[in-house]
């Protein structure tokens, strides 16, 4: 068994082999990878919450549904339409403890308004509902 370390003419092996030492370096470095520890480091920070708004015009406790004699709804007041009735029923819905509603039609409302109302009210699935006012329909 004759090794050549060179060229059969008898010169010296000018390049080194680099195969070997690549895969002793991979299994170095997949080594030292496994060998790690894992980061644990964590910086804690106090993010702000989500806070309702303060000027939100949803009451917490109670609301108040009224319609004037001119058929128009307002909430807490405010002159609203049947979709932002919808929307703050809601709203009201999605809080931790349903706020109470108050329903207040003028005697003088045309039906079909107050039908309208009521109808939106139940779809929304209020369940505490009161009518306040019944005594201006007292004696007819």
């Amino acid at each position: 068994m004759a090794m050549s370390a060179g060229r059969d003419d008898g010169e010296p092996m000018v390049e080194m082999n680099t195969t070997p030492l690549i895969d002793v370096m991979l299994v170095l470095l997949i080594m030292f990878i496994i060998t790690i520890p894992i980061q644990t480091h964590a910086v804690k920070i106090d993010l702000p919450q989500n806070a309702p708004p303060t000027d939100s015009v949803i009451d917490p406790v109670k609301n108040k549904v009224a319609i004037d004699a001119g058929g128009i709804i307002t909430w807490n007041g405010s002159p609203i339409d049947l979709l932002t009735l919808r929307q703050y029923l809601q709203q009201s819905l999605r809080l931790p403890v349903e706020p109470e509603l108050q329903f207040q039609p003028n005697a003088a409302t045309r039906y079909v308004v107050v039908d309208e109302v009521l109808a939106e009210i139940k779809r929304a699935g209020v369940t505490k509902l009161g009518f306040v006012g019944n005594e201006q329909y007292g004696s007819f």
